[in-house]
């Protein structure tokens, strides 16, 4: 069946290998272009991106023909072999075999986008680990309510 409207918007973490800090900043954009590219190339847009040293958020409308799944891997598997074949990591490059995905709502996409990009300033207060565990403990209390 085909759908003619969606909604599916995500909110993907993806975190490197060991959680090594091993994405330069000096490559950090050209690592971002990339991803942009996997994403539009499945019909599906991306709304904002931010690759911290040992993680990536972005945030993605789907196509119903692409599951969270299906978006994280490919992303996850072009995109390390991109940063190694150029060279654009740290030494080895290679993300961690599980990812996260987080439903947004259509009215929230505003605010996570303004959370993604202000990734630097965020993490200046809190570490990965401490946000990663504020975003499971917000994400479990919802689904107890």
């Amino acid at each position: 069946m085909k759908i003619e409207y969606n909604n599916l918007y995500t909110h993907f973490i993806l975190t490197t290998f060991g959680r090594n800090r091993i994405i330069p900043e000096k490559n950090r954009i050209r690592i971002e272009k990339y991803i942009t590219g996997i994403v539009n190339r499945n019909d599906s847009k991306l709304y904002a991106i931010y690759a911290n040293p040992e993680h990536i958020h972005f945030l993605v409308s789907r196509s119903p023909s692409v599951s969270e799944v299906d978006m994280a891997t490919m992303i996850a598997d072009s995109s390390e072999k991109f940063i190694n074949d150029n060279k654009l990591g740290a030494g080895p490059f290679g993300w961690q075999q599980s990812a996260s995905a987080f439903s947004v709502s259509k009215s929230a996409i505003d605010r996570v986008c303004k959370y993604i990009l202000n990734q630097p300033e965020h993490h200046r207060i809190k570490s990965f680990s401490e946000e990663y565990e504020q975003f499971l403990k917000h994400y479990q209390d919802t689904l107890k309510k």
